[in-house]
């Protein structure tokens, strides 16, 4: 699949450009890459983020994460009957 590429000119402080470039090196990828890679998360992150009110419950029952779904099932038998 081919994707349209076009050019960006971003302004950025001659520190965050050096460290940027850094990073780039050491990943083996181009800073245009690096950005557009920062970019791409920051849009999932943003599709997947909770809403605020389901976000401040979170870790509200702390994190018992061996719950399954039969104990789910068998909490809801018992709460209406």
């Amino acid at each position: 699949m081919y994707v349209m590429q076009r050019k960006l000119t971003l302004r950025m402080d001659d520190a965050v450009i050096r460290k940027a470039k850094r990073l780039a090196r050491k990943r083996g990828q181009s800073v245009s890459r690096l950005v557009s890679d920062y970019v791409t998360r920051a849009i999932e992150d943003d599709r997947t983020a909770l809403p605020p009110q389901t976000a401040a419950m979170v870790g509200i029952l702390g994190k018992s994460t061996d719950l399954t779904e039969a104990d789910y099932r068998k909490h809801l038998e018992e709460k209406h009957l």
